[in-house]
């Protein structure tokens, strides 16, 4: 999801600052609600820590390759999510980020705003999802493949759907500018296929090693329904 240097440029890229700052104002929404109702300050800078060095692994060691405009990682988002609940993972996925341009990549600084709203927004819109594929009784660690599908396409898709726009927005619809986009989205389909397997597999341990994985460390709501 790192769109590549070039692909917008100019005046343009003015719009990355403004869809950036509305991310940080949800991101600001998530973290509150995380210190009003499920551990404070304190839980919610433990959880971003973790979230945030994981985020640097995802992005860092794991496999990723470039295709079309942007690059393919394995961002495991949902994963995020039902680990560490939603503010957590937002300032992880912002921080992982800026952490892996700063140290390795400093070529993607200048598309950050870019590319911290492809990563925010679509973890928005599955926080939200989740109240509706999620009955409050269901701790998450409980989740069925299709709920954990439904969270991992959904995110997907918005990475998807943000790479498209900021590809198009910069080098319009012609020929070449929807081949990328194209090969790009095709190549996520590995991902799309690979994260529910792997929120499966992440809270089939949580469920196993509950004594280790039922602390402040990790989502209240991991373990335990909905208030």
């Amino acid at each position: 999801m790192h769109i590549e240097p070039g692909v917008v440029d100019g005046a343009k890229i003015a719009l990355s600052y403004a869809t950036a700052a509305g991310a940080a104002g949800l991101v600001g929404k998530m973290a509150w609600d995380t210190i009003r109702n499920d551990g404070g300050v304190s839980a919610l800078a433990m959880r971003s820590v973790a979230a945030t060095l994981m985020v640097f692994i995802f992005f860092q060691v794991l496999p990723h390759y470039p295709v079309g405009v942007s690059e393919v990682h394995f961002i495991l988002g949902s994963t995020l999510y039902l680990l560490f609940g939603g503010g957590a993972a937002a300032i992880g996925l912002a921080l992982g980020l800026l952490t892996q341009g700063v140290l390795f990549a400093p070529i993607d600084l200048p598309q950050y705003g870019m590319n911290v709203t492809t990563l925010l927004l679509p973890l928005w819109a599955i926080s939200a999802l989740a109240k509706r594929v999620i009955a409050p009784k269901t701790a998450y660690v409980d989740l069925s493949y299709k709920q954990a599908l439904t969270l991992s396409t959904a995110y997907q898709g918005g990475v998807v759907a943000w790479v498209a726009f900021w590809a198009f927005y910069g080098q319009g619809f012609g020929a070449e500018s929807l081949s990328s986009v194209a090969s790009f989205g095709a190549a996520y389909m590995l991902v799309v296929l690979i994260e529910p397997l792997a929120d499966l597999a992440v809270l089939f341990a949580a469920k196993t090693w509950r004594s280790l994985s039922d602390t402040p460390l990790f989502y209240g709501r991991l373990h335990n329904s909905a208030a």
